[in-house]
C-alpha cells in the first residue's frame, strides 16, 4: 500500500512533500503575470512579453545557484533561501511603482527563488532515502508538485478576478507557510542517504562524466515538454480556432494521469534497468507526438497528452534516482542544480526558436521538430554507456553472495558419505 510505504520515509520528506505541493498550489503570479503587467501595470503585450523573457533567466541562475548553496549551507538553508527570495521578488512587484525594469529585476529576484528550490528538494530526497525508496520518493514529489500546478492556476484566476493584491498575497502566503514548515520539520545538516554513500572515494573531476551525459541528453525530452507548454495554446486556439478554455482541459490531463498512474508507473519501473525505462520513455513522447504530426486535432492532441504524459514521468523520475545513486554525496546538489539548469535552459531557449519557425513556415514544422527532439535523446541513450541503479547492482550483489554461499554447501553434500 502506498500509504504505508510514505509513512516508512522520513518525517523531514513527508514534511519536504507538503511544503512542494503548498508551494506549487500558491504559485498564483507566475501563470498570471503577462496579464498583470498589462492590465495592472498598463505595459504593452511586447513589453510584458520582454520583460518576462528576460526575468525568467532567474530560474538559470537560481539553478546554478542551487548547488554551491546546499553544498556550502545544507539542504535546508537552499530551500529556505529559495522560498524567501521569491516572495521578496514578489512582494516588490506587488508594492513597487517604478519604470518597466524594476519590474525585470524584480522577477528575476522571485524567479532566482523558483529555480533554486526544485534542485534543492531532489539534493534533500537523495540525502533522505536509501537506493530501494528512491524512486518511490521521487514519485511521490512529482505527484505532489503537479498537484499543485493543477491547483495554482485555478485559485490564482479566481483571486487574480477580486485582486491581483490578493493574488500576490497568497502566492507570498503560501511561500512563507513553506518556508515555516521547512524550518521547523527539515534537519540542519544532511543526514539518512549520506549513511548509505559513506566510505565512497571522491572521484576525480572525469568520474562522474556518465551522469553527466545522462542530465545532458535529457535536455532532448525536456524540448517537447516546454515546446508543448507554448505551442498547444497557439494550435488549440488560432489553427483549430477553438475555445481557450479547451487549453485547460490538457493541463487536467496531464494532471489526472500524473496523479492518477504516477505510482502505478513507479511500481512496474521496479527491477527494470535506467537505460530500458529511459528509451521507453522517449517511446512514449515520441508515440505522444507522432499522434500529433500524422493527424493534427483536438481530439488527437488529447489523445497525445495521456500518452506523452507517461514519458514525462518515468524520466522526470529516472534522471534524479541515476543522480542520487551515482554521484558522491558532496556532489549531488551540483548535479541536481545541473538537472533544473537544463530544464530553465529550454524554457529560455525553446519557446523563442519555435516561435521563429512558427513564424516563417507554420505549425506542421514546429511539431515534426518537437518530434524529432526525443529521437534524438533516445539515440544518444542507446550509445551511452549507463550504469545500473544503486537498488538493482545491490540486489545483483546480494544474489552474487547467496549464489556463492551455496556452492561450499554444496560441495559438502557432494563429498558427505552415503
Amino acid at each position: 500500500m502506498w500509504l504505508t510505504r510514505v509513512r516508512e520515509l522520513p518525517v523531514a520528506l513527508r514534511v519536504l512533500f507538503l511544503a512542494s505541493f503548498i508551494n506549487r498550489a500558491g504559485m498564483f503570479v507566475f501563470p498570471l503575470l503577462a496579464v498583470y503587467l498589462v492590465r495592472g501595470r498598463d505595459l504593452s503585450a511586447g513589453e510584458a512579453g520582454l520583460l518576462i523573457s528576460v526575468g525568467s533567466t532567474g530560474l538559470l541562475v537560481g539553478s546554478l545557484l542551487s548547488g554551491p548553496v546546499c553544498d556550502l549551507r545544507g539542504r535546508r538553508a537552499a530551500l529556505l533561501g529559495a522560498l524567501l527570495l521569491n516572495a521578496a521578488g514578489y512582494l516588490g512587484l506587488a508594492v513597487l511603482d517604478g519604470p518597466p525594469w524594476t519590474y525585470a529585476g524584480l522577477l528575476f529576484v522571485a524567479l532566482v527563488g523558483m529555480g533554486m528550490f526544485g534542485p534543492a528538494a531532489n539534493t534533500l530526497v537523495a540525502d533522505l532515502t536509501e537506493p530501494a525508496q528512491r524512486p518511490f520518493a521521487y514519485t511521490v514529489n512529482y505527484i505532489g508538485n503537479n498537484l499543485g500546478m493543477g491547483v495554482g492556476p485555478l485559485l490564482g484566476g479566481v483571486a487574480a478576478a477580486y485582486s491581483y493584491d490578493i493574488m500576490f498575497a497568497g502566492n507570498i502566503l503560501a511561500g512563507l507557510a513553506c518556508a515555516a514548515l521547512i524550518a521547523l520539520w527539515v534537519p540542519r545538516d544532511r543526514q539518512g542517504g549520506a549513511g548509505a554513500r559513506k566510505g565512497r572515494a571522491r572521484p576525480g573531476p572525469l568520474g562522474h562524466h556518465h551522469v553527466l551525459l545522462v542530465v545532458l541528453v535529457s535536455f532532448f525530452y525536456v524540448v517537447p515538454l516546454i515546446g508543448l507548454e507554448y505551442t498547444l495554446p497557439l494550435a488549440v486556439t488560432t489553427v483549430l480556432d477553438e475555445s481557450a478554455g479547451l487549453v485547460g482541459a490538457v493541463y487536467t490531463i496531464n494532471s489526472v494521469v500524473v496523479v492518477g498512474l504516477g505510482l502505478f508507473l513507479e511500481k512496474r519501473m521496479r527491477g527494470h534497468g535506467t537505460k530500458l525505462l529511459l528509451l521507453v520513455s522517449g517511446v512514449l513522447w515520441a508515440a505522444g507526438l507522432a499522434v500529433i504530426v500524422v493527424a493534427f486535432s483536438l481530439p488527437a492532441i488529447l489523445l497525445s497528452t495521456v500518452i506523452w504524459t507517461l514519458g514525462e514521468i518515468i524520466v522526470s523520475v529516472v534522471v534524479p534516482t541515476y543522480v542520487a545513486d551515482h554521484v558522491d554525496e558532496r556532489r549531488v546538489g551540483t548535479f541536481m542544480a545541473l538537472n533544473g539548469f537544463v530544464l530553465g535552459l529550454a524554457r529560455l531557449a525553446v519557446p523563442a526558436g519555435l516561435g521563429a519557425l512558427w513564424t516563417a513556415h507554420g505549425h506542421r514544422p514546429v511539431f515534426v521538430v518537437l518530434l524529432a527532439a526525443p529521437l534524438v535523446g533516445m539515440a544518444a541513450y542507446a550509445v551511452l554507456r549507463i550504469r545500473p541503479s544503486a537498488a538493482k547492482a545491490a540486489e545483483a550483489a546480494e544474489g552474487a553472495e547467496t549464489e556463492g554461499a551455496a556452492l561450499p554447501a554444496k560441495a559438502a553434500d557432494a563429498q558427505a558419505p552415503t
